[in-house]
């Protein structure tokens, strides 16, 4: 199998490149955009906060955590960094570019959202200002719910620190012994201690509101503060803050050797809470000597004047804005939301009395998700399940949702004594735990569960199934760019295929036999597979379209997808367009090329669009017009998914769903210039707006409205 050993130099100067993690900075200030934006429903920008936060915890858990090592540790880089930059001026300027942001988001909070909340009747209390039976009620909620559960925690020599979870919050506090005459106070006169806030209890405590009709609430880290002389009896309260640590949570297992990788995950997933920690998140009112504390006792840098590299982090609000989404969850208030929708059944499945595998068997099927359902990829497997021609059933399973009906179906196909076979990613990121607990109810159920390989990810999205069919076996093919997850198919833009298609059903085959028994040697005829080619492939198709360019044919190169970061793929592409060949990248996050630079880059055009459903889709279009070869693919262009994960690529053959591709998806999403940003040669995304005279066009909106519009042409 390939490797990414291959060359670290480049072809271009260092200046031609722009740096990873900056560049994904630069994605979550598009987010957190989308939550400053007034045109969007209140709530929708508040789950924008939320997810900020929550993008920025897993930048910190793994990417900061990698260059950490880097900085401070004997760990040597990844994946090279053509921009040149070392590690410790990474973490500087991502430092500064955080704190940036943080402050900006909290701005927007205070100044924007929250007194948009109260207006729409949304009321934050503090504990201090309940009066009556909110008191009471919050008094009762404090006895009956979380007393039980809060463990104080002194920290002395007999009681050491704790070590505080990732990304949990807690009170640190200090004590000092209240006046006593009954002798001598038990414990040292001054004391150093930590509540841990449960996780268990939701963080939004809701009371009755003091006006009917308004949604009145209180923090429960707010509940807990005003109760810590009950927790702490004996002993005064002399300051308290809140405080969250992020912690190292990249599972290595590259170097790791095991006969059991179940066990192997199982026991990393135990350490996770105990990594080296990353950053502090502490209020910004914090007593500085309770803060410096908590800071030297988890040995993380800040400075003082906070000029250069902090890992501390003060905050001017509530800690951990991912809890924001208990607020939007709430139930009412629809139109503070972005209007449901129903997603529609594709042409071809919606016939009456027509089994899934006959429709696929006349024509191959093209899926948009999530304007078109999910439901025909969980009925695919649900049908092979329950018919009794199928045999063999093959499925990877990345991600899959928490109750999981793939699942559900592979359990009951086992059952049933078919031969089922299920690949799952154990090294899913954050997804370990509920992969390792379905990974045992399938095996249970008698499911082949396999893992594929330690030291790569199996990342492609492939579902096959064998059905008797006359004398003879036929086998039906679903290929997607995204996971087999119902849930995060409503909210992600993917691209699916299913097809009967005999070489697709070969190749897919010796896929499975390569994930499950190491079988190599197969003569790919249709999908392209890394680590083995994907890299090697996309070179050629791109330097394809250069060679027609300088022929003075017609060329072009389409690109969707999440990331580009393949620093031989970016020199292919400045290649290319040096060459003439008119380039379009949509990258929803990270883009290290600089389009744009003249005599480098002047025919390359990168826009983002990041709206209302998280873009996922991988769509690659190399030729023009009539000669254009479409490819969807679970890959994006880094390195990671070229020589690190198993990956697909796969051609879109059938005329009618090419043109659909060509004429009906990949125009929208260049036509739009509401939500889509384009990047200037120095890094920065601008937001387009629709020019005089010109309409305004935004892709997802476009996009549910043609799926109004072919419900309604489509034939019952």
């Amino acid at each position: 199998m390939a490797t990414d050993a291959a060359a670290t130099e480049t072809k271009f100067g260092q200046e031609c490149f722009l740096n990873r993690e900056l560049s994904w900075l630069e994605f979550n200030v598009r987010v957190l955009e989308e939550a400053e934006n007034p045109e969007n429903p209140l709530l929708e920008r508040l789950k924008f906060l939320a997810i900020f936060s929550s993008n920025l915890d897993e930048f910190f858990m793994v990417r900061v955590a990698g260059l950490r090592e880097q900085a401070f540790g004997e760990s040597a880089p990844q994946d090279y960094s053509p921009d040149g930059m070392r590690p410790l001026e990474q973490l500087e300027r991502i430092a500064a570019r955080t704190q940036e942001l943080v402050a900006r988001q909290y701005r927007c909070l205070k100044e924007s959202i929250g007194p948009a909340l109260e207006a729409e009747g949304f009321e934050l209390l503090r504990y201090e200002a309940l009066q009556g039976p909110q008191l009471e009620q919050v008094d009762r909620f404090f006895r009956e719910r979380a007393l039980p559960i809060l463990t104080p925690m002194a920290v002395d020599p007999a009681h050491p620190s704790p070590r505080y979870h990732n990304r949990g919050l807690y009170l640190g506090v200090m004590l000092e012994h209240a006046a006593t005459n009954q002798g001598e106070a038990l414990g040292p006169k001054r004391l150093f201690a930590v509540v841990q806030v449960p996780q268990v209890l939701p963080r939004i405590v809701s009371v009755t509101p003091s006006v009917p009709g308004r949604t009145t609430f209180v923090l429960l880290e707010d509940v807990v503060a005003a109760r810590l002389p009950e927790l702490f009896g004996g002993f005064n309260v002399q300051s308290w803050t809140a405080f969250r640590i992020t912690r190292d949570c990249d599972l290595e297992l590259l170097e790791q050797e095991s006969d059991d990788m179940l066990r192997l995950i199982e026991d990393r997933l135990k350490a996770r809470q105990r990594g080296q920690a990353v950053r502090i998140e502490i209020a910004s009112k914090a007593d500085q000597s309770l803060a410096q504390l908590i800071i030297d006792e988890e040995a993380l840098y800040t400075d003082p004047r906070g000029e250069r590299y902090s890992e501390v982090y003060r905050i001017d609000g509530p800690l951990d804005l991912t809890a924001l989404w208990e607020l939007y969850k709430l139930p009412g208030n629809d139109r503070l939301r972005d209007k449901p929708f129903t997603p529609r059944i594709p042409r071809g499945l919606g016939r009456r009395g027509e089994d899934i595998f006959s429709a696929i068997a006349q024509q191959d099927i093209l899926l948009h998700h999530p304007y078109d359902s999910f439901d025909p990829v969980v009925d695919f497997v649900a049908s092979a399940a329950n018919d009794p021609k199928v045999l063999a059933i093959k499925q990877t399973l990345y991600r899959t949702s928490g109750d999981s009906p793939i699942s559900r179906a592979l359990i009951t196909a086992a059952e049933a004594g078919k031969h089922v076979t299920a690949l799952v990613e154990l090294k899913a990121r954050f997804d370990e735990a509920n992969n390792v607990s379905w990974a045992r109810q399938l095996e249970r159920a008698g499911v082949h569960v396999v893992f594929g390989f330690l030291d790569l990810k199996t990342h492609c999205k492939l579902s096959l199934v064998v059905r008797q069919e006359g004398q003879g076996l036929r086998r039906y093919v679903h290929l997607g760019t995204g996971n087999y997850n119902p849930t995060t198919a409503l909210t992600y833009t993917d691209l699916g295929l299913f097809t009967a298609d005999e070489a697709m059903a070969e190749d897919a085959s010796a896929l499975f036999n390569l994930l499950t028994g190491y079988s190599q040697g197969h003569d790919w005829q249709r999908l392209v597979v890394a680590p083995n080619d994907l890299h090697r492939r996309t070179l050629e198709l791109i330097q394809e379209q250069a060679r027609r360019a300088q022929a003075g044919q017609p060329a072009r190169i389409f690109a969707k997808l999440n990331s580009l970061v393949d620093h031989r793929v970016i020199e292919a592409l400045y290649e290319a367009s040096q060459a003439g060949v008119p380039i379009d990248i949509i990258a929803r996050g990270i883009c290290c090329l600089r389009p744009g630079v003249p005599g480098l880059s002047e025919t390359i055009r990168v826009r983002s669009i990041v709206d209302r459903f998280l873009e996922h889709s991988r769509l690659y279009v190399f030729g023009a017009d009539e000669e254009a070869q479409v490819f969807l693919a679970s890959a994006d262009w880094m390195p990671r998914n070229f020589f690190r994960r198993v990956e697909v690529m796969f051609p879109i053959l059938a005329p009618d769903l090419r043109q659909r591709i060509l004429k009906e998806i990949v125009p929208v999403y260049l036509a739009d210039n509401t939500r889509a940003r384009q990047l200037d040669p120095s890094g920065v995304f601008h937001l387009l707006h629709a020019q005089e005279g010109q309409p305004a066009v935004r892709s997802q909106i476009e996009f549910l409205e043609r799926r109004v519009s072919a419900e309604a042409n489509t034939p019952v």
